[in-house]
C-alpha cells in the first residue's frame, strides 16, 4: 500500500515524540530487536472483547503467519514502524452516555509495565473497537478461537484485508447510536464555528464551520483510519502501559507512542490551530479525565454532515481487491463499520472515485490557500513530511491526489512543492482554479 508520506502521521504529544534511539540501545536487556524489515503484523485479540475483562486483557503484536515479535520485528519498541493501538468507545444503552477506554497493546511474550486498569462499563454497554497501525498491513487473531466472533471483529473481507485499520462491531454500535440520536436520547453537539481569534501569531481563525473527519478540508487518500490512542513505553525494558495520569507519574520522563491518524491530525492540530474543539468523553481507564476517539470523531462527522461529504472512495487503497480493483462489498464493509452510508447513487455524487478527487481538489485546495498564514503558524504532525502544517498538509494533499490515480479522471495535479534535502516540503504553491472530473 502506498501510505508513505502522511497518511500515517506521527503526531507530537505534549511530553514529546517517542525517543526510539534510546530505547534500541537496550534492545538486548529488553529481549527485543529494533532491525524490523517486515511491514506487516499481527494483533492477538483477547477471549470475549466486548467486555470489561476483554478490554482490560493486553492486545499482543506479534509475526504475521505465526511468526515471532523477534524475527518480524512486530514489536512495540518499533513503533514508529509497526506499533498497533486499539480503542474502544462505549454507548450507554439506557442513558445515551459515551465514554471512551484504549485497551493495551503489548508485544507478544513481555508484560505491561503497569497493569491496565479495568473499565467500569455500564450495564448491556455497546462497545465498538478500532485499531490503527503504523505499518502496512495488520491480520487480527483471535486469543482463542471465539474470539474474533465474540467481538464481531473483521479486519476485511476473507483474503483481502484493510490494510492499517480494522474493527470489532463497529457496525452494531453506529446503528444503535444513530437510533438514540434519531429519539433524541444521544445527544452530538454541533462542529462548532472556527473562532476569529484576537490578532495572534497563530492567525485570525476562518470564522467558518470547524471541520469534521468527512470535510474535503482535511481528508486525504483514506479517510477515517486510525485511533487517537497514546502508550507509555518503557525504553528499557520495552514494556507498554496504558497513558493516564498514575502511570505518566510513576514512568515520568518515559515517551509516549501514538498511531498515525487522520483522526489525531484533526483532533490534536488541526481543531487547535483553527480554534475547534473536538467530541470528547470520559476516560474510562483515566479516571473520567475527557478524551477523544476515533468512533466520536465519526459520530461529530455525521451529525455535522456537508453536502459534499467525504466518505471512503472505492479508490481507497484499503478498500481495493487483491487486484487493486474497486470493490464495492469491501468498501461497504469499511463504511458500515464507521456509520457512513454504503456505496449507492447519493453517496456516489461527493464521494465516488471521480468525485472524491474533484472534491478534494475544488475544496481542499483553496482552504489551505485561504488559510495558509495561519497553518503556517503551527507545527507540523510530521516534520519529515512538511516543516509546518500548512506545508504538511499541502505535501499530504499532492500525495494523495497522485496516490488516488485522480489524474485518470482528468484532472491536475493542484500542489507544487518545494522540499529540503531530507524531502520536507518547505514551500508550496496551490492552483486554486477550479477542475471537473471526466467520467
Amino acid at each position: 500500500m502506498a501510505l508513505a508520506l502522511a497518511v500515517g502521521i506521527v503526531v507530537a504529544s505534549g511530553r514529546g515524540p517517542a525517543k526510539l534511539r534510546s530505547a534500541a540501545s537496550s534492545s538486548q536487556t529488553a529481549g527485543v530487536s529494533s532491525s524490523a524489515v517486515n511491514p506487516n503484523c499481527a494483533i492477538i485479540v483477547p477471549a470475549n472483547p466486548l467486555t470489561a475483562k476483554g478490554l482490560a486483557t493486553p492486545y499482543q503484536l506479534t509475526g504475521p503467519a505465526g511468526t515471532s515479535p523477534a524475527a518480524s520485528g512486530c514489536q512495540m519498541i518499533n513503533s514508529i514502524n509497526l506499533g498497533a493501538f486499539v480503542q474502544a468507545t462505549i454507548l450507554d444503552p439506557r442513558t445515551g452516555a459515551l465514554s471512551v477506554y484504549n485497551p493495551l497493546v503489548i508485544t507478544e511474550g513481555t508484560k505491561p509495565a503497569i497493569a491496565p486498569v479495568v473499565p467500569k462499563l455500564p450495564a448491556d454497554a455497546i462497545v465498538t473497537i478500532d485499531f490503527g497501525f503504523n505499518g502496512t498491513t495488520l491480520f487480527q487473531v483471535g486469543a482463542t478461537p471465539q474470539a474474533l466472533a465474540q467481538g464481531r471483529c473483521t479486519d476485511g473481507e476473507p483474503g483481502s484485508p484493510f490494510g492499517q485499520v480494522s474493527f470489532c462491531n463497529g457496525t452494531a454500535f453506529f446503528d444503535a447510536a444513530f437510533k438514540m440520536e434519531r429519539a433524541g436520547r444521544l445527544i452530538v453537539p454541533s462542529a462548532g464555528t472556527s473562532r476569529r481569534m484576537v490578532a495572534t501569531a497563530a492567525g485570525m481563525g476562518t470564522g467558518r464551520e470547524c471541520p469534521t473527519t468527512r470535510n474535503f478540508d482535511m481528508v486525504d487518500q483514506d479517510p477515517s483510519d486510525n485511533v487517537t490512542t497514546r502508550y507509555l513505553f518503557n525504553p528499557v525494558t520495552g514494556q507498554t502501559a496504558q497513558d493516564d495520569a498514575a502511570n505518566a507519574a510513576r514512568m515520568k520522563g518515559d515517551p509516549l507512542l501514538v498511531n498515525g491518524s487522520d483522526n489525531a491530525l484533526i483532533d490534536d492540530f488541526l481543531d487547535p490551530a483553527l480554534g475547534c474543539t473536538p467530541f470528547e468523553a470520559p476516560d474510562l481507564g483515566n479516571n473520567g479525565a475527557l478524551t477523544t476517539s476515533q468512533a466520536l470523531d465519526e459520530l461529530l462527522a455525521a451529525a455535522n454532515q456537508p453536502r459534499n461529504a467525504a466518505l471512503v472512495p472505492e479508490n481507497d487503497e484499503m478498500v481495493l481487491d487483491n487486484g487493486g480493483a474497486f470493490d464495492a462489498a469491501k468498501t461497504d464493509l469499511y463504511r458500515s463499520e464507521i456509520g457512513q452510508a454504503p456505496v449507492d447513487g447519493l453517496t456516489d455524487s461527493s464521494s465516488s472515485p471521480a468525485m472524491f478527487c474533484q472534491n478534494m481538489v475544488d475544496i481542499q485546495t483553496p482552504f489551505l490557500e485561504a488559510n495558509q498564514n495561519l497553518l503556517a503558524a503551527w507545527p507540523s504532525p510530521v516534520p519529515t513530511v512538511g516543516d509546518t502544517l500548512f506545508t504538511f498538509m499541502a505535501n499530504r494533499l499532492a500525495s494523495s491526489f497522485d496516490n488516488l490515480g485522480c489524474q485518470g479522471f482528468g484532472l491536475a495535479q493542484p500542489v507544487s512543492v518545494v522540499v529540503n534535502g531530507a524531502g520536507a516540503a518547505t514551500a508550496a504553491t496551490l492552483n486554486t482554479d477550479r477542475q471537473s472530473a471526466g467520467f
